[in-house]
């Protein structure tokens, strides 16, 4: 009796010809080469450049150094105390209590720990939880501000969903209100927020974030907010949409001890908000990683509980080595954006002749000893070219690698 052919039979199987939602994915991402086969995020490609050439990463955001010796003391501790199989679906309570109470500690957001609040492996998959919980079909419309992390983009396009996005502009990246009022819609299901904002270091003004809270009302959407940056703002404090008069209850707020406590590879992170949104999250959630990082949730939570004079501290740190690179790229010709917050700087690489972000970072490392990545990255194919001289250079690295990468981008001149 002739078996059924495998889509996968014969000697030749290429990746092209496999079917699946992973296309769409990759399309979503901006990966799809000519030759329809995934292409590397444009992180990858840059990390691997930085070190085939020996020079200095400031491309992909993630410190160079470690962070508070309590917090890594804490997870050397649950290890050798037994905390080493799977913690609760929602989370260690410790974890989610300290949550909570970082919500009222730092934004007076009341947040029941049982209720309000669910741990994922990372933001990132904090973001895709959400987005393949609330998104219901191909009708549904998803709201982000371009650039964009690229997940964003991926994500969408794995629910099934249509990404409207919202363009910010050069130099101080805050959206125009009437292009955000044409983008939201009856159809728009999800407003995705980014404050601190990657890539671009821009943080949102009163007027954008009531907008923000007064179309998801009208338009009875979601707002979900990714606050990954929210300890590393310069100019005064965050202020999470969530805070916001009649926001509450259709906010979901997304952060992660990466950035906060410089532990990008432990993958803790969370989503709080109103108790029937988690519990959709977590329906969604428990089927990806189901759980993760059981050593490190005790150790987040005693990060959490430091003093004030951290979270001040690694601000000050950052904005400190903000504007060392920012000297030295405006230094070498470059007309620089300055940020607000997160880890990120952006600047026109125009001056310098670039035409192409992403050939002029190709090139960086052979002419300056620096990795940086193109800002056309994060946007949509048809919108690269309003965003083609622009480069983002990432800051969260010891100060004497910003000093020397300062030292480095001043040749150019």
């Amino acid at each position: 009796m002739p078996q059924p052919r495998s889509h996968y039979a014969g000697s030749v199987c290429r990746v092209q010809d496999i079917p699946g939602a992973w296309r769409r994915v990759a399309a979503g991402a901006g990966l799809i080469g000519p030759d329809g086969t995934a292409a590397p995020t444009i992180f990858a490609e840059m990390s691997d450049l930085a070190a085939r050439t020996g020079a200095l990463n400031l491309g992909q955001g993630f410190p160079d150094e470690d962070g508070p010796a309590e917090v890594l003391e804490a997870a050397r501790a649950a290890i050798a105390n037994g905390v080493n199989q799977y913690p609760p679906g929602r989370g260690i309570p410790s974890l989610r209590t300290a949550i909570a109470e970082h919500q009222q500690r730092f934004y007076r957001l009341t947040v029941d720990p049982d209720r309000d609040v669910v741990v994922t492996a990372g933001a990132t998959e904090a973001i895709a939880a959400t987005l393949l919980a609330l998104i219901d079909g191909p009708d549904d419309e998803v709201v982000v501000f371009e650039p964009y992390y690229d997940s964003y983009a991926a994500c969408v396009a794995l629910a099934g969903a249509r990404l409207v996005p919202v363009p910010l502009r050069w130099p101080d990246f805050q959206p125009d209100l009437d292009a955000l009022r044409a983008a939201v819609t009856d159809r728009t299901r999800v407003i995705l927020v980014n404050d601190p904002h990657n890539p671009t270091g821009a943080v949102f003004g009163a007027e954008v974030r009531e907008e923000i809270v007064r179309l998801a009302d009208r338009h009875d959407a979601v707002i979900v907010e990714d606050e990954v940056y929210e300890h590393l703002v310069f100019d005064g404090p965050h202020v999470p949409l969530a805070t916001l008069p009649g926001a509450w209850e259709r906010t979901l707020s997304i952060s992660s001890a990466g950035k906060t406590f410089s532990v990008t590879g432990w993958k803790i992170g969370w989503v709080s908000g109103p108790a029937p949104l988690v519990d959709a999250v977590l329906a969604v959630k428990q089927f990806l990683t189901y759980v993760n990082g059981g050593p490190f949730q005790p150790a987040v939570a005693a990060g959490l509980a430091l003093p004030d004079a951290f979270f001040a501290s690694i601000a000050a740190a950052l904005r400190h080595k903000r504007d060392v690179l920012g000297a030295g790229l405006q230094a070498a010709g470059f007309a620089v954006s300055r940020p607000q917050g997160s880890y990120f700087t952006v600047a026109d690489a125009a001056a310098l002749g670039a035409r192409d972000a992403a050939d002029f970072c190709r090139a960086l490392p052979e002419r300056a000893g620096v990795v940086a990545i193109p800002l056309t990255a994060f946007v949509t194919p048809a919108h690269r070219s309003d965003y083609a001289t622009l480069v983002r250079f990432a800051a969260c690295k010891r100060q004497d690698v910003i000093d020397e990468a300062a030292r480095r981008l001043q040749t150019l001149a």
